[in-house]
């Protein structure tokens, strides 16, 4: 409960110390939980939010800038719904990175179609999610440990910002946070590859798998 940890792992800023044992690998799924459910909601938006932003003339509909907002924000939430309750689950863990990277993937869907940022740049967005879901897959079934990097954590914010602002209409924010996105998750992406040979070489496997960066 809250009590028992601090205001800083309430919030999300200490990341210190291992991951619940609740989220390794071999543990029950235990799909019942409130952080879960939220996961559930989450999941369960993104194919209304994809068509209510594909309807739209331009790609500017307020009512789909508003649901990718509440979907990607709302990733804070059950995150903090679990440190709260004490729920962690490791489908919690598997699920979470999932939902993530299909709403970016979505994101970046709507603006490829209204020609809202350059194609180039949404290639290299939507090629390195679905990349990182293939090697996060192989991880769980090698038993690779893969821990969370800065530069991946950070750069969640603006790979996510950037569809939202071109949508909204800020443009040049847009493209601010798409290209500081790209350099951020290929930073990342860099460091779980040589972080995974790493471990495979070494044989050395911890059975956690990074979450939502």
């Amino acid at each position: 409960m809250a009590s028992r940890i601090s205001k800083r792992r309430l919030l999300g800023l200490d990341r210190s110390g291992p991951p619940p044992r609740q989220t390794l690998s071999g543990q029950p799924l235990n799909p019942w939980t409130l952080p879960n459910a939220i996961g559930f909601v989450r999941l369960a938006g993104i194919p209304v939010f994809l068509v209510v932003a594909l309807s739209s003339r331009d790609g500017h509909d307020a009512l789909a800038v508003i649901m990718f907002a509440v979907i990607g924000w709302s990733d804070y939430l059950d995150g903090f719904a679990a440190r709260l309750t004490g729920q962690y689950s490791r489908l919690g863990a598997l699920l979470d990175p999932v939902v993530d990277r299909l709403l970016v993937v979505s994101g970046m869907a709507v603006v490829w179609r209204f020609q809202l940022l350059p194609r180039w740049a949404i290639m290299v967005v939507i090629a390195r999610e679905l990349l990182m879901l293939a090697l996060s897959r192989y991880a769980i079934r090698r038993g690779v440990q893969l821990k969370i990097n800065w530069p991946g954590r950070i750069g969640v914010a603006p790979t996510m910002g950037a569809p939202f602002f071109a949508m909204a209409g800020v443009h040049w924010l847009a493209l601010v946070a798409l290209y500081l996105g790209i350099a951020l998750t290929l930073t990342a992406t860099a460091v779980y590859v040589w972080q995974g040979l790493t471990e495979l070489r070494s044989g050395h496997f911890g059975g956690r798998l990074s979450s939502s960066d």
